[in-house]
């Protein structure tokens, strides 16, 4: 009798020590997991770079909601070059045809909704790739009488610029 109640008790302890060890071992593959999320409504990453590039975009969209071409301007570099992904230099816009497009831009379009759904962040030396769905709904005065909602929705890569010394973002292309 004695020696087999010492047995299951020891296998009992024994049994528990497994147990928990596994259930220890359970709640840190979780927060392992957890570790590894995405930002709230976005499929990148969350890490504090990220959350910067986001930032900056979120002040992007914003100051196109708002229409504030010099916030839009401000925030382009002054090498900005967009090919509009074509091979031909023909359509290409650097930074003084950027100001030309955004102020007439501005004249016509009268309100503006711009959602953002990012995609992607990736790095490639000191250049920052954003890959997102827009979804943009502008308000176009024709004319003074003749204002029409037009709706666009697509995908979209902005190209960031990191200045170290500024600590700050700007949009190479893809504005």
């Amino acid at each position: 009798g004695n020696g087999e109640g010492k047995r299951s008790v020891r296998s009992v302890m024994c049994f528990m020590r497994r147990a928990l060890f596994a259930a220890f071992f359970c709640v840190l593959l979780a927060a392992a997991a957890g570790c590894d999320k995405n930002i709230p409504n976005t499929t990148v990453k969350d890490t504090p770079e990220n959350r910067a590039v986001i930032t900056f975009m979120e002040n992007y969209r914003n100051s196109v909601e708002s229409r504030d071409v010099g916030a839009l301007l401000a925030m382009a570099h002054p090498q900005y070059l967009d090919d509009n992904g074509t091979p031909s230099g023909d359509d290409d816009i650097d930074y003084r045809g950027l100001q030309r497009k955004l102020s007439r831009w501005r004249e016509r379009v009268t309100d503006v909704r711009y959602e953002i759904k990012y995609r992607t962040i990736t790095r490639e030396m000191d250049r920052v790739l954003i890959t997102y769905r827009y979804s943009a709904s502008f308000r176009i005065a024709y004319d003074e009488e003749d204002q029409r909602w037009s709706r666009r929705i697509g995908e979209n890569q902005l190209v960031l610029l990191y200045d170290d010394i500024e600590t700050r973002y700007y949009v190479l292309s893809g504005m």
